[in-house]
């Protein structure tokens, strides 16, 4: 399916590396009157989004070696193994195994796209207020620098703080997560009902209202773990907010269509459905971002023989996590494990993750990102979900159940699973059925570490995976930045 490109992305594209000349020459303006105006906001803000995009080393998802690898695979949904012919370098099996070090390649690279998109969306926020700018584009760019920082929170406790780039790196002080996450807090609810309301089109990969208020809602919902506060009561009300704007989840039904027989897939092709799809990241291969995912998973011959271009034969499911899903889930579709096309037959098991490694054949595999063109053997156009509305049914389930509602909740956990395919459960679900049930919903989509924590079952062994102490649940300051500003506190235990 041909995509259709939004003005937003035409618009980083142009920033990033557009070379023509057009007959209005923005650089003789005065800069308080371009970032003033509607185009000159929306060049700003494009600066911004495009740090979020995925490409080799930098980036929320898409491709490889950033924030993605670092949050998927130290949990227990997938990992790429050393081969046992010497394929794939170890950082990956080491992010599994729970052994990454300040001076791990994918914990740098992290770090540094993370504090590249905090400095350019400061300079957005101060680029749109000096020229007063219209007031939901500020709230915009301050939403994005939210997103930033929540993430390094996230993952790395208390970090640098600033919100002013006149300043040097070796100045910039470290602020507890306690005060970044209020500053966070503090921006998101000053600023999301300022954006606009508007679903899909124009808005298809920003920030609008909804996706605001979902980004709310998951700093509420891990308020416990940054502060030792809980705030489900919050994380509800923004939940509620979500409610109120017409989401509803994409059809799950049959469709022989689909290479994976589903609509339920469509969530994850060519353009993420805007029923169910909140914020997205938009892909093109070559020319916006791109998604390696299921080309990534699969071995070199079962790739031609699906996708038409070799498999990497990296990325595999650990049993134990295959066995979370139902046979007659929809979702265990995504899964490839036995004689496949190509004369490849997939393990369930692999004997060894790092020394020597993993056979060429040996792991279940994982298409849920099914290829779509344009594609080639870099990577495929499939756009990511960042939020969609299922995780915000499951969120208001959490919420919850935790707050004593059990009864309120199964109506939200009996939404999800019924568009699976499943029964409704039998009684009002559990904690740990909540939990369940976001691991088979939303897999492969970037959530699971957090959900581990938040359930504390990240310390426990799992599969390969030892039990490990609990300074494991922040990653490392890297070196790198220890180095150039001396007065950060590395995180206990490394």
């Amino acid at each position: 399916m041909k995509k259709i490109i939004t003005s937003i992305l035409i618009l980083c594209l142009g920033t990033q590396s557009c070379k023509k000349v057009n007959e209005n020459v923005y650089d003789k303006y005065p800069a308080a009157d371009f970032y003033a105006s509607a185009k000159g906001a929306d060049v700003a803000l494009a600066n911004v989004y495009s740090q979020i995009a995925g490409n080799w080393g930098v980036g929320y998802a898409g491709a490889d070696n950033c924030w993605y690898d670092l949050n998927t695979m130290s949990s227990d949904e997938q990992v790429i193994p050393h081969r046992n012919t010497g394929d794939w370098q170890l950082d990956f099996a080491q992010l599994y195994l729970r052994q990454w070090l300040p001076s791990a390649t994918i914990v740098g690279n992290t770090w540094t796209w993370l504090y590249k998109s905090v400095y350019t969306a400061n300079l957005a926020v101060d680029q749109l207020q000096q020229s007063k700018a219209d007031a939901s584009k500020i709230a915009e760019a301050k939403v994005l620098r939210a997103f930033f920082y929540y993430l390094l929170i996230d993952d790395f406790g208390s970090v640098p703080f600033y919100t002013d780039n006149n300043i040097t790196v070796d100045k910039i002080p470290q602020s507890s997560r306690a005060e970044v996450f209020n500053f966070i807090v503090k921006e998101l609810t000053e600023n999301v009902d300022l954006l606009s309301e508007t679903k899909g089109g124009t808005y298809y990969g920003r920030f609008n209202k909804w996706a605001g208020y979902a980004l709310l809602a998951k700093v509420y919902l891990n308020a416990e773990v940054y502060t030792g506060t809980a705030k489900w009561n919050e994380c509800l009300a923004a939940c509620n907010k979500i409610a109120t704007a017409g989401y509803t989840l994409h059809p799950g039904a049959a469709n022989a269509a689909s290479p994976l027989g589903y609509q339920y897939y469509e969530l994850f092709g060519d353009r993420c459905p805007d029923d169910e799809t909140i914020l997205a990241i938009y892909v093109t291969e070559n020319i916006i971002s791109r998604n390696i995912y299921a080309l990534r998973s699969v071995n070199g011959p079962n790739g031609v023989a699906m996708f038409g271009f070799s498999g990497w034969n990296g990325t595999i499911v650990p049993h134990n996590f295959y066995n979370t899903f139902a046979d007659n889930d929809i979702r265990k579709k995504q899964f490839l494990v036995g004689p496949q096309p190509g004369g490849v037959t997939y393990t369930l098991d692999v004997n060894s993750l790092d020394n020597p490694g993993a056979g060429p054949t040996e792991g279940i595999r994982d298409v849920k990102f099914y290829p779509v063109p344009p594609q080639d053997g870099s990577g495929e156009s499939n756009d990511f979900p960042i939020y969609r509305y299922a995780d915000i049914l499951l969120m208001q389930a959490e919420c919850n159940v935790r707050l004593g509602n059990a009864g309120a909740a199964k109506p939200f956990v009996d939404q999800v699973r019924q568009r699976a395919g499943l029964a409704a459960l039998a009684a009002n679900p559990t904690l740990n059925d909540v939990y369940n049930e976001r691991g088979v919903e939303l897999s492969w989509e970037g959530h699971r570490r957090q959900d581990m924590i938040r359930f504390n079952t990240f310390l426990l062994a799992h599969d390969f995976a030892p039990a490990v102490p609990s300074f494991r649940l922040l990653f490392p300051i890297p070196t790198s930045a220890l180095n150039a500003n001396t007065s950060l506190k590395q995180n206990p235990g490394y």
